[in-house]
């Protein structure tokens, strides 16, 4: 098997190094320096990568609900809740990408470049926003409501799975918090979408 090309491997190496994960860098390119006495690579990636695109999911998974939700209770029409879904996702991806990239320059936490926190932050809301409101695409209400319902339980599921992974959170603990916070805004959607 071939090594990929030099220049190929001084891309994917120059990637990594500005997402802030020297380590794989330097598995793809071995003109990487060596880390720093004392520097922890094995955090790089939670702090860089998983707790950026971790906080925009969660957050567009479930800031995102409320609005979706009510719009289709109120109005019964999916693709009325579908467009309010993908303004809300598009909204919190925007807000979210700012709200990270401007919070920390990351020197004093070494929580990497703030660009790239922001647009992995940005693009995971965008996702756990419009994952859930693509249902909201069929026609008939019941079976948009059927199928975004099971899509919001996968994401919460995703969610625990990734904070009992990366943070130790234990399964039980990780499903309560999730699924309460979940729960609390959809009861907000019938709350507003009932009124």
């Amino acid at each position: 098997m071939t090594s990929p090309p030099r220049d190929s491997q001084t891309t994917l190496s120059r990637f990594f190094l500005a997402l802030g994960l020297p380590g794989y860098a330097r598995r793809i390119d071995s003109s990487v320096p060596p880390p720093a006495l004392g520097e922890d690579e094995s955090q790089h990636l939670v702090l860089r990568v998983v707790q950026p695109g971790l906080a925009g999911l969660m957050d567009g998974s479930v800031s995102t609900l409320a609005p979706i939700f009510a719009t289709a209770f109120v109005t019964h029409r999916p693709f009325a809740a579908f467009l309010v879904g993908m303004a809300a996702a598009t909204g919190a991806g925007i807000s979210m990408a700012f709200s990270e990239a401007l919070s920390d320059d990351g020197k004093l936490t070494g929580r990497g470049n703030p660009v790239v926190r922001g647009i992995i932050t940005g693009l995971m809301t965008f996702l756990g926003g419009s994952l859930h409101t693509l249902p909201f695409l069929v026609a008939n209400l019941h079976v948009a409501l059927l199928i975004a319902y099971v899509v919001v339980a996968v994401e919460l599921v995703i969610i625990g799975a990734v904070r009992h992974r990366f943070f130790g959170t234990s399964w039980a603990l990780s499903m309560l918090q999730v699924v309460g916070g979940g729960a609390l805004v959809f009861c907000a959607a019938l709350l507003f979408g009932n009124a």
